[in-house]
């Protein structure tokens, strides 16, 4: 079989090496000037450099952590973000010491008293929106600080106009544990993302290429492959015939600066609204201040509202877009030379991990295993 993969990023190059291992003719085609997508990390300085922003590998599934552990070695690295709101520093997720800096608290049950009392705005009153939601999950003082503000710029609207389904729960822990993820598996790839797409698709009978549009030649390719596997936007496929569906953006400053450390912490997130950028990442950190000295790399990071052309990062998952989904779902099953897959291709915010098991699934599906 000859099969063509549209995208060089984790899920088509996860579905590449898969189908070249059963002994099947793979290309990989890839837009971009490099493979990896998203993932891409490029050595600056000795520093893994994140180009699209900070991935943090984590997973409760023991079989995809030993899956992604065969393409790379991973430090112990633990994503524990700092919150700077007008110059105020917290913790996240929200926990002992963030509750202790915000009300004084010490203890657990002191805590859990304030959350309750401060929860009581909302007492029976059914949420209507994302402000209501958050208040009635964490109190207002919490949601003023540290949600309210990073929301609205990372949605680009008013928390007030925003769903409350965007907000199911919030990840309260009475313990002064700052490790933001619960997952049994977490970690940074030494010597970064790259090397672990690099290894996927090295083999023989995978040919690639970048800086190669699909659009520019959708019809032949369909002709010419005997399967076409799309990682690119669903609706971009089928020439937005049913309408767009709605993604976010993002734009990266990353500079270069003579300083070994510059904020002691790989993520901080900025939550105050005056601040355009919703996070500021020191890529060292990421491997525990590895890199030339005197040197380090940061990156802030501007959420923006999405046009055709610009790089969808993620989808915007409330009802009116997932209903649209559906619809182009309903056209892709017309589609039976086409799998589609990933977080543009099947309209969903997935993870890392969750990604690299959509497309073992996918493969399972194919191959009939």
């Amino acid at each position: 079989m000859r099969y063509l993969i549209v995208g060089a990023g984790i899920f088509g190059a996860v579905f590449a090496n898969e189908a070249a291992k059963r002994g099947n003719l793979v290309t990989v085609i890839e837009k971009r000037s490099h493979i990896a997508g998203n993932i891409y990390t490029k050595n600056v300085d000795n520093i893994q450099v994140h180009q699209y922003g900070a991935h943090i590998f984590h997973t409760s599934n023991k079989k995809i952590w030993n899956y992604v552990n065969q393409f790379a070695e991973f430090n112990r690295y633990t994503n524990s973000p700092v919150a700077n709101y007008k110059g105020e520093l917290y913790n996240l997720p929200f926990n002992m010491n963030t509750f202790n800096k915000m009300w004084g608290v010490t203890t657990p049950a002191e805590a859990q008293a304030k959350i309750n009392e401060q929860r009581q705005e909302m007492a029976g009153k059914k949420p209507e929106n994302l402000e209501e939601q958050a208040i009635s999950l964490i109190g207002r003082d919490v949601y003023e600080k540290l949600v309210k503000g990073y929301t609205e710029k990372q949605w680009g609207q008013k928390a007030t106009e925003l769903p409350a389904f965007i907000i199911r729960r919030l990840p309260v822990r009475l313990t002064f544990d700052n490790n933001y993820f619960n997952d049994a598996y977490q970690g940074i790839p030494i010597g970064g993302y790259t090397q672990i797409v690099e290894q996927l698709l090295d083999n023989k009978l995978i040919d690639v290429h970048t800086d190669t549009d699909f659009f520019t030649d959708k019809d032949q390719y369909l002709k010419d492959y005997d399967k076409v596997i799309f990682t690119g936007m669903i609706d971009q496929f089928f020439d937005y015939q049913l309408g767009e569906l709605q993604y976010r953006s993002l734009r990266f400053e990353t500079e270069e600066l003579n300083v070994d450390n510059y904020q002691g912490n790989a993520v901080v997130n900025y939550t105050d609204a005056e601040t355009p950028y919703t996070r500021i990442i020191e890529h060292k950190h990421f491997e525990f201040g590895k890199g030339d000295k005197n040197k380090t790399i940061i990156t802030r990071e501007y959420p923006q509202t999405w046009h055709r052309g610009d790089e969808p990062y993620y989808p915007v998952n409330n009802s009116a877009n997932n209903a649209l989904y559906k619809k182009y779902q309903a056209l892709a099953a017309t589609e039976p030379k086409v799998i589609f897959g990933g977080r543009l291709g099947q309209y969903r915010y997935y993870n890392m991990d969750q990604t690299i098991m959509a497309a073992l699934k996918a493969v399972g599906k194919e191959f009939g295993e």
